[in-house]
């Protein structure tokens, strides 16, 4: 029997065997909600119905600005799943990269929750596609006159059917879109179809993959605009777990509460979410109990934080890789039965890593000439990748995003194993990573030398206790010029997101300059990585 591979299943299948099972939602004021896969279930299919009504084309963007909450998940499946495209915002962007984003991708509908009514308000003038928008709760006189026309989630769901079927779709038609910034030039859009998610949702969820079961209660803190919370929405509907949605309140009190009330035993996020969460623990003297593992990705893993995490509460923290061209799992680190033998710091410094690829993803090592290199741990090469939920080509390009043999390279430096193990060395393209997030490094020179005052500049990725890498900028003056610290970094106020501004801006007399005329970063990086630590 052949049927196609659509998320439009996952979703009927948790709605019908799991449908009891809860889900919990943070709302936006705090409030904590409760809902069941069968009212997800229903719900989403109320607003593939109601979307109907509003003559919104299959194949259609639907743009979402939201937390992790209820409605977000029914908006995954019931724009999706019913033939259209799920387009999640990050609402960490400026406006003008939102506005790029949003026009680009030919979005008809945004929804967005109450918490982003003033961003939203702003950028309504600017946006060329967009037909509907649509608040994320109850009718709210103040937001109806704040944008004319404005629809509201909740009576949308009222003019929906919930016994409305899931369309027969195409496996290989799109179901969502996330953009990812931290290259050159603007965001480019990556388009995920049925089948990779679907495929994404059963490779990754293998046993040495996230493990999710229906006897989990899971809490992805991975917001779900960063791609698609890393599948967690679509394999917790595939198995039927028990969802916990966080919403907007991430600060290491909140959850720590939020994971002894509801007993969660798997979380998801990056290192900076674990950072405050352990504080959050020491702060109330909560012990986890419940909590089993966690899976961090999104940057590099502080071994500390692995050790304190597994010695002082029993969670085993497990590391990924991945990125938002490889929809994202990469790499998950799951040992093997040969490991059971190691010493202790030996098997501890193993899970340092960014782990193994689980079925349906294939690494490799290549020179700069493109010849592959071995798997030996310690030969450093480009990392390239492919496989069945990989990115062919971003979103309205025409021509291929892989290399003439077909794989996908991620930009990284890195090492390879004989068994797969994976550890990255650096950014062959000098991208900051600060928690999780890309901070462009040539965005950041082109403003810096854009000021009067400064002749040249280049932004590097300095070492930070808690984000990992943050900006600074080595900035040559104008001759005669005697710039200040504090006026170069506000300068940057509004032309970037508050979050990419430069924690610091050093002035010297020159860069260092190689053969070819490109400032050394490397060297930049030697001298100046460490400015931001304690005893830089």
């Amino acid at each position: 029997m052949w049927q196609a591979l659509t998320t439009g299943s996952l979703i009927a299948h948790a709605e019908k065997y799991h449908g009891d099972t809860d889900v919990v939602s943070v709302e936006g004021d705090g409030s904590l909600s409760r809902s069941s896969w069968r009212e997800v279930g229903a719900n989403a299919r109320r607003i593939k119905s109601a979307l109907d009504r509003l003559g919104v084309a299959a194949g259609a963007r639907c743009a979402t600005i939201a937390w992790n909450n209820r409605r977000h998940l029914e908006l995954y499946f019931g724009i999706g799943s019913g033939g259209r495209v799920t387009h999640t915002m990050n609402p960490r962007l400026t406006p003008d990269q939102m506005i790029y984003i949003l026009d680009h991708a030919a979005d008809e509908v945004l929804f967005f929750d109450r918490s982003f009514l003033p961003v939203v308000a702003k950028l309504v003038p600017h946006l060329r596609s967009v037909r509907h928008f649509v608040l994320m709760g109850p009718r709210d006189a103040e937001a109806a006159g704040l944008i004319t026309g404005l629809l509201f989630h909740d009576e949308l769901l009222e003019t929906g059917d919930p016994a409305t079927e899931w369309p027969d779709l195409d496996e290989t038609a799109p179901a969502a879109l996330c953009y990812t910034s931290g290259t050159t030039g603007h965001p480019k859009g990556v388009q995920y179809s049925h089948r990779s998610l679907v495929l994404h949702s059963l490779g990754g969820n293998q046993p040495d993959g996230l493990a999710i079961a229906a006897r989990d209660t899971v809490m992805p803190v991975v917001p779900m605009f960063h791609v698609n919370a890393w599948g967690v929405p679509y394999i917790a509907a595939a198995v039927g777990a028990k969802l916990v949605m966080p919403g907007p309140k991430l600060d290491g009190e909140s959850l720590a509460r939020l994971i002894e009330a509801e007993q969660v035993t798997l979380a998801l996020g990056v290192p900076t979410i674990w950072m405050g969460l352990l504080a959050g623990l020491k702060s109330t003297g909560i012990k986890p109990v419940s909590l089993k593992r966690t899976v961090v990705g999104g940057s590099a893993l502080p071994p500390s934080m692995l050790r304190e995490f597994r010695e002082t509460y029993g969670v085993d923290l497990i590391h990924a890789w991945g990125m938002t061209e490889t929809s994202p799992l990469g790499t998950l680190n799951q040992l093997l039965q040969k490991h059971g033998t190691l010493e202790e710091g030996a098997r501890h410094r193993l899970r340092e890593c960014q782990g193994r690829p689980p079925w349906g993803v294939d690494l490799r090592l290549v020179d700069e000439a493109g010849h592959e290199l071995p798997r030996d741990g310690k030969t450093q090469g480009e990392l390239q990748i492919r496989g069945h939920w990989i990115v062919e080509s971003y979103f309205g390009q025409e021509e291929t995003a892989l290399t003439l043999d077909g794989w996908f390279d991620t930009g990284d430096v890195a090492t390879l194993d004989a068994d797969g193990y994976l550890v990255i060395r650096d950014r062959s393209k000098d991208i900051i990573k600060s928690g999780g997030e890309w901070i462009s490094t040539v965005e950041l020179e082109n403003i810096a030398i854009a000021h009067p005052q400064i002749a040249n500049a280049a932004a590097i990725a300095a070492r930070h206790l808690k984000w990992d890498e943050r900006p600074v900028v080595l900035a040559v003056p104008v001759a005669g010029e005697t710039p200040d610290e504090q006026d170069i970094r506000a300068f940057y106020e509004g032309k970037v997101a508050h979050w990419q501004v430069p924690d610091r801006v050093i002035f010297v007399e020159a860069l260092p300059l190689g053969a070819t005329g490109k400032v050394m970063k490397a060297k930049l990086r030697e001298l100046y990585g460490d400015v931001l630590l304690p005893e830089g």
